[in-house]
């Protein structure tokens, strides 16, 4: 096999990031499977071997061990290596031609190339890439009827036109709360830098009903418990009303069963009692009255991104469910449903500082939960049923959004692909590049200050990757807010919090913390890696030759703030251009590690004042 510099042309990749793009058109399931294996490959395998090259406007990429060499044609380089690919992949052949390479041989060649590099093999990865592309194929087939027509998307720049494709009595549509579920629904090919990005148990038959790409929305299941078989914390009074109900004689509204005296409502998600049915202890609870199944009813929850969690309107509510989804099962685990009550404790001062010194951002908190806590046969909570029907309240957004504002998930404003009208294309309506640039510097202004002070000042690691940020925009789609979410991956570095730490059960406390340098490459990656690297890759698709620019607001926002607030040591490390941390989400996902014990690769900064200097002329 030729050698990548035997191969190469003389296109060099500036010379595409300068060319102007049209816009993408839908992939296939085929065609998002193979890119996102491509993207994981380029990231964590092939670019730190250096076994990668650009030819008249493609990249060609060797998988070294398999001995296989890749081709695929790019539509836009980037500047961090995230580049957008179009069409099929191809790879050489013997007699110096190309050949497509479909899905599942690429999924192939990733397991070889995987098994060589590291002396084991995975068995489950293969039908977790399998699950994914099903998940795709399925969801695409129910928002636009085939795998390639174009999603309805509205012109104009007002998001607050977007329909709930589910229309609910709860949720009319045309409001801005409209416009909030329909991005979080608007999700259909997921994490590009993740092998299995919409992997997920069982068949559509068992999960369109609740799936958010499906647009679902869905009347909860209500069980009334006994008293004393409840397991529940608040941290606060009056945060478990929600779970409550309006009325015991007519529970959210169900016109059903009421609540017996000396019982409490415990909602459960439809999809995991349908799992979780035939548990014995449960089974024996229900025969003994001790707990009753009122059924379905009330007003219906629609599905956000993550799958779990649900809204109606005015109410978080995220579940566990016994299903996998991406990496692993999305249960809440006993530890996470006291550390989220935990957390919004400990956090009250820290968020009163950061509220109070921006006041463009806020943190949703989780104030509550409860579940049931049904004695197993060694008369301790079944941990199981207690895991499986713990249900975590979430502060809806009515508490802190601005007014006049549209919330919507940062990731459906970031999409590689302009599937719902939230897509920053539709916030900017063909506005030229000194808008683009302007929309870009406002977000910034409000996203990366707080995070950057809840690490330094608070010891807090946010987690604020694209799925877990909502960007409230005006009537102009200017951004107006930031609105952060999920305790389950926000930490505390333990030498900041260590008397509240050790007041903590340790099996709670454990899993809170991050060390400095964990905490801070986590920040780093969620933060400008996953996040502000993809938005800008968006804004970059409209704008090519803005690109360069769009890193030097990056690095004039870090700035300001060390010029304000000051400078410590690992910004200034990122101000000097020192590579970025990037979650490797394929060697995670092979190795089969939790979440929390991801590794990194690191990948060059744009930001280092030398590189923006030479690409642009200036330090802005």
């Amino acid at each position: 096999m030729p050698s990548l510099t035997e191969s190469l042309g003389s296109t060099p990749a500036s010379a595409l990031a300068s060319a102007p793009t049209a816009p993408a058109e839908l992939p296939s399931p085929d065609e998002a499977v193979a890119h996102t294996l491509l993207n994981c490959l380029l990231r964590e395998v092939s670019a730190p071997e250096r076994q990668t090259a650009f030819t008249h406007g493609h990249l060609l990429l060797r998988l070294p061990r398999r001995g296989v060499l890749l081709r695929v044609a790019l539509r836009r380089t980037s500047l961090l290596g995230a580049h957008r690919f179009a069409g099929q992949v191809s790879e050489e052949t013997a007699d110096g031609g190309w050949n497509v390479v479909d899905w599942r041989r690429l999924a192939e060649y990733t397991q070889d190339e995987l098994s060589l590099r590291t002396g084991v093999r995975n068995e489950e990865f293969l039908e977790q890439i399998d699950s994914s592309h099903r998940t795709i194929t399925a969801s695409l087939a129910v928002r636009t009827g085939s795998g390639r027509s174009a999603l309805p998307v509205q012109a104009g720049s007002d998001p607050s036109a977007i329909a709930v494709r589910a229309g609910t009595d709860s949720v009319p549509a045309d409001t801005p709360v409209a416009a909030y579920l329909a991005s979080e629904q608007s999700l259909l090919f997921g994490h590009r830098f993740h092998p299995t990005p919409k992997a997920r148990t069982g068949d559509a038959d068992s999960w369109l009903a609740y799936s958010p790409e499906a647009g679902a929305a869905f009347p909860l299941r209500h069980l009334a418990v006994r008293e004393h078989l409840i397991a529940e914390e608040a941290a606060e009074p009056g945060a478990l009303d929600v779970l409550d109900g309006r009325d015991r004689r007519d529970p959210w509204g169900r016109k059903g069963a009421a609540v017996p005296d000396g019982y409490r409502l415990l909602p459960a998600h439809p999809w995991q009692y349908a799992i979780l049915r035939e548990h014995p202890t449960l089974r024996a609870a229900l025969a003994r009255g001790e707990i009753l199944d009122l059924g379905p009813g009330g007003r219906p929850f629609a599905a956000t991104a993550s799958v779990r969690t649900l809204y109606d309107g005015e109410s978080f509510l995220k579940f566990s469910l016994n299903v996998r989804i991406t990496n692993c099962l999305r249960k809440n685990a006993s530890y996470e449903l006291s550390g989220a009550v935990a957390l919004t404790r400990v956090l009250g001062p820290a968020l009163a500082d950061l509220a109070e010194r921006f006041p463009g951002s806020a943190v949703l908190r989780e104030p509550a939960y409860r579940s049931l806590a049904l004695p197993g046969p060694d008369g301790t909570p079944d941990r199981e049923l207690l895991e499986g029907f713990g249900v975590i309240v979430r502060e809806g957004l009515t508490r802190h959004l601005l007014p006049g504002t549209t919330p919507l998930l940062a990731a459906a404003v970031a999409d590689e692909y302009p599937t719902s009208p939230a897509h920053v294309s539709q916030l900017l309506d063909g506005a030229g590049p000194q808008a683009a640039l302007d929309w870009w510097a406002a977000y910034l202004r409000l996203l990366v200050p707080p995070v950057l002070a809840a690490y330094f000042d608070h010891g807090l690691v946010l987690e604020p990757h694209l799925q877990n940020v909502l960007i409230c925009v005006d009537g102009d789609g200017m951004p107006a807010q930031v609105l952060f979410r999920d305790l389950e991956g926000t930490k505390l570095v333990p030498e900041h919090h260590a008397e509240t730490l050790a007041a903590l059960p340790p099996e709670v406390a454990g899993p809170m913390t991050y060390d400095a340098q964990r905490g801070w490459d986590r920040v780093v990656y969620c933060l400008l890696v996953n996040h502000v690297a993809e938005l800008l890759a968006a804004l970059a698709d409209l704008h090519p030759h803005a690109e360069a620019a769009l890193w030097a607001e990056v690095r004039v926002t870090l700035q300001t703030y060390a010029d304000r607030y000051g400078c410590p040591p690992p910004l200034a490390a990122l101000l000097a251009g020192v590579p970025l941390p990037a979650k490797a989400n394929l060697l995670t996902r092979w190795e089969r590690k939790a979440d929390r014990e991801a590794g990194y690769v690191h990948l060059p900064s744009p930001l280092g004042e030398d590189i923006l200097c030479h690409t642009t002329g200036s330090t802005r």
